[in-house]
């Protein structure tokens, strides 16, 4: 577009950095377990729906962990900072919410539907600003997720890891070698500060080891962890291995 000689180049703005919430339920007995699930299936998710929130997660550890049958892990994607402190008062007003989650809600002090919930906020990296579905074929009892945390000694050296994914374009080799991950984030608030988090998902447990063999051998990586600007930036390194609901969006 030209306007008395001047030209005018029309640039698309980058897409907005997500927030992300992992909730973890953490409960002792199948009763409780069943609460949740109802709770869940019925009137939270749907609810999350009805606010416009479509691509909420839920997941369970492999049947292997140590935490199968203690704990339930949900994602919920936020577009703004402000729809997150929005929501509880959204669902507050919705009736469809309070009656399909009565028992959960209205749950005595003598009989919780769990023992603890988490909450860990997350801002979703430049690299991969949104959330993005998996591209997965397997049934659903067979898909493998893998949920990484990534503990640094400092907020600086935090950052450094962080910037390893961004600038150092971590995310894009992951993303080159195929490995459906559904987000990257920065934890905000939460009980391992400084840390980050990511999910990535495969057909099954074997592709997810085939996959990451890949990973240890290809060039890029070998190049970007020999680099002298991004040693020492992780002191601990957590894997936990998950499997979606039959509900879950994700």
């Amino acid at each position: 577009m030209f306007l008395c000689g001047i030209s005018f180049i029309a640039f698309s703005a980058a897409p907005k950095r997500e927030y992300y919430e992992i909730r973890i339920y953490s409960f002792k007995e199948k009763s409780q377990e069943e609460k949740i699930e109802k709770f869940l299936k019925d009137a939270y998710l749907p609810a999350l729906h009805r606010a416009g929130i479509t691509k909420v997660g839920v997941f369970k550890p492999i049947e292997t962990d140590t935490t199968f049958g203690k704990r339930i892990y949900v994602l919920i994607p936020y577009a703004s900072l402000d729809q997150f402190t929005k929501i509880p008062d959204v669902l507050q007003k919705d009736q469809q919410f309070a009656s399909a989650g009565m028992q959960y809600l209205d749950a005595p002090y003598d009989n919780p539907p769990y023992s603890r919930m988490q909450k860990i906020l997350l801002k979703a990296f430049t690299g991969q600003p949104q959330l993005v579905l998996p591209k997965l074929s397997a049934p659903v009892s067979e898909r493998f997720y893998e949920l990484r945390s990534y503990e640094s000694h400092t907020e600086k050296i935090h950052q450094n890891k962080v910037k390893m994914f961004n600038d150092g374009d971590e995310v894009g080799l992951f993303k080159r070698l195929g490995f459906n991950a559904v987000f990257y984030g920065e934890v905000v608030s939460g009980g391992r500060m400084p840390n980050l988090m990511y999910m990535t998902t495969f057909e099954n447990r074997e592709a997810r080891d085939a996959h990451w063999k890949s990973f240890g051998g290809d060039p890029q990586w070998k190049t970007l962890s020999a680099m002298p600007e991004y040693q020492h930036n992780v002191s601990k390194n957590e894997q936990t291995y998950l499997r979606p609901t039959e509900y879950s969006d994700i």
